[in-house]
């Protein structure tokens, strides 16, 4: 099942305008884009390994995704899929976690896990859920109401 990337209305604000992707390209390479009919954990055929190259005439659904690296200034740099290996952003009533697949083993560092959990917990306070994505395993996380 693709993931449906659109983030309606989602834009940073000055506080997150200071954050920039600078060379990640995670959101080129982890995420299934129908646009694209681009498969999960393959680059985008426009991702250069440290941009983009269309980046001035990048479509849309480019335009609109914001990890939440980029639109939460409470997560710490730490948090920064470039250095974590992790891309986490919410996609309406789900908060969707990706591993990079050359890395299968960031999400279960203890730091890792003990924030994966409070993001799954707080989900599943506001009726959400939490699922997790690392090569074919896949866990949902906190119940959806």
């Amino acid at each position: 099942m693709a993931l449906d990337i659109h983030l309606a209305g989602q834009t940073a604000s000055a506080d997150q305008a200071q954050r920039s992707c600078g060379s990640c390209t995670l959101c080129c390479r982890l995420p299934e884009i129908d646009e694209f009919a681009k498969p999960p954990d393959v680059a985008c055929s426009h991702c250069t390994g440290s941009g983009c190259a269309i980046y001035d005439g990048r479509p849309q659904v480019c335009r609109d995704f914001l990890c939440r690296w980029m639109t939460n200034p409470a997560f710490p740099d730490t948090w920064r899929p470039q250095t974590s290996h992790i891309l986490v952003y919410d996609q309406g009533q789900q908060v969707t976690v990706l591993v990079d697949p050359d890395y299968p083993e960031a999400w279960r560092e203890e730091a890792a896990q003990a924030a994966i959990a409070q993001w799954a917990a707080d989900a599943e306070k506001e009726g959400r859920y939490l699922i997790l994505f690392c090569g074919d395993y896949v866990e949902k996380m906190g119940a959806r109401r």
